[in-house]
């Protein structure tokens, strides 16, 4: 009998010590699956973080991120559900680190022109601004005619270099290009730009902190100054991108955003 119920108890104890195994084998392998979704699940987006209102670092409130595109990449990613990884670059290299895959998608207010279009792919528009000319209150100038003879700053891969360059062509100016909108402010303000070409929506943020500086809107035709977000060429995320940010625009949380960031003016 003792014998008996000894080797029932060692069975038990085998079938338990089997079921244990293959629970942990189990939840292991879950896990690992588990771990692979999310980090399948995890975008790399690349942003120039000099762009405010689009994109920049408020520091007086720490080193996050902010702006309308960070809001719309979030809202898409949420709806498609995905988790975003922000990466902050100099703009001119977005569209190098699109082809060599760093990035999965650039949203930095990039115009979806002919030439970018040649290397990556876009979504459609999903706002339109217009350029600005930023100089000092006291140099005389109000439009492109007065900029002969004139030191013109722009940013290093901008469509607002691209317009300054075709107007080099015709006329006396000196185009010069840095990475960062803030340094062609500081630029302006020390004297070594006459002049800078910047998206207005930006320059009035750098207009309403500096007394000394004004802005002369230039209009822009639409296809050639809206904003879209770029991906890798044949990247199936895209039309995925595309479907969402139609919806955000259908639905108007697109518009809430632009009013949360520009008043409203589209």
């Amino acid at each position: 009998m003792k014998k008996n119920i000894l080797l029932g108890l060692i069975s038990i104890l085998v079938i338990g010590l089997l079921a244990a195994c293959g629970t942990k084998d189990e939840s292991a392998d879950n896990g690992q699956a588990a771990e692979g979704d999310a980090t399948e699940k995890v975008l790399k987006m690349g942003t120039s973080a000099d762009y405010a209102p689009f994109e920049y670092i408020d520091t007086a409130n720490g080193d996050e991120i902010i702006g309308f595109d960070i809001d719309i990449a979030n809202a898409i990613a949420d709806k498609l559900g995905y988790e975003l990884e922000i990466v902050d670059s100099d703009f001119n290299g977005l569209i190098a680190a699109l082809q060599s895959n760093k990035f999965d998608f650039v949203i930095s207010g990039m115009t979806p022109t002919e030439e970018r279009k040649k290397n990556v792919d876009f979504t459609d528009v999903y706002y339109v601004a217009n350029h600005m000319i930023v100089t000092t209150k006291d140099s005389g100038i109000e439009s492109v005619e007065d900029f002969g003879g004139k030191v013109v700053g722009v940013q290093l891969g901008s469509i607002q270099e691209e317009l300054a360059n075709e107007l080099a062509e015709t006329s006396d100016i000196t185009v010069e290009s840095r990475n960062r909108i803030p340094e062609l402010i500081q630029e302006l303000q020390i004297g070594r730009f006459d002049v800078a070409i910047i998206e207005d929506t930006v320059a009035k943020g750098y207009l309403e902190k500096n007394d000394n500086l004004t802005g002369h809107t230039i209009e822009a035709d639409a296809e050639e100054a809206g904003s879209a977000i770029a991906f890798p060429k044949g990247s199936e995320l895209t039309e995925e991108f595309n479907s969402a940010l139609n919806e955000l625009k259908e639905n108007g949380e697109l518009e809430k955003l632009i009013i949360k960031w520009f008043g409203g003016e589209e």
